[in-house]
């Protein structure tokens, strides 16, 4: 398995923030979590990490220098690559009540106040977190189900073939693979609770 097939399996959880202390903070606060942790140091340094990796949630400050939350959470939503990965802001509690506002309107996905209650953080992350986990499942269970109508469709193309090849069709061996591409459908459809 590459590195890059690792990482993007994994559930890594990107923070971003200019102040060491913070990093810190977040990082003894998610340790526990078992889950990788990547920092990044500006909004930038950021955008540069979700391109390398896929991440489950972003945890990031609003007031940084250069390129702010905001800023690096509307860059975020608009690359098709990372679109869809949740962004938790954090900020100080003495900042303007508009700032949650235009957080969500961002596309910020949840936002808390430093200091932060850590089981609230915990908490919220391990949501994110277990959101990564079926998504992830859902995508290698749809990649299945596209492998096994490709089989579908090529049997078919198979038959039609040999349908068109023959005066007579062999009818035994038609119907047989026939049952074949029914039994298949039903695991398919049992499987998705069809």
């Amino acid at each position: 398995m590459s590195a890059e097939t690792t990482a993007d399996e994994g559930a890594s959880i990107l923070l971003v923030d200019d102040m060491e202390d913070n990093l810190v903070a977040l990082e003894a606060v998610l340790r526990s979590l078992d889950e990788p942790l990547v920092r990044a140091r500006s909004g930038e340094e950021a955008l540069k990490a979700l391109l390398r990796q896929r991440f489950a949630v972003v945890l990031l400050d609003i007031r940084m220098p250069g390129m702010d939350g905001f800023e690096a959470a509307a860059n975020i939503k608009r690359l098709d690559r990372t679109k869809d990965v949740p962004i938790i802001f954090l900020t100080d509690t003495d900042t303007d009540a508009g700032y949650a506002f235009r957080g969500y309107a961002t596309g910020a996905a949840d936002y808390l106040t430093k200091p932060f209650d850590p089981w609230v953080l915990r908490a919220k992350v391990t949501v994110f977190l277990d959101l990564h986990r079926k998504n992830r499942q859902l995508e290698r269970l749809l990649a299945r189900e596209q492998d096994r109508f490709g089989e579908l469709a090529a049997r078919l193309g198979r038959m039609d073939a040999h349908l068109a090849a023959e005066a007579v069709p062999d009818v035994r061996e038609l119907r047989d693979q026939v049952r074949q591409m029914d039994a298949l459908l039903g695991r398919m459809r049992q499987r998705w609770g069809g």
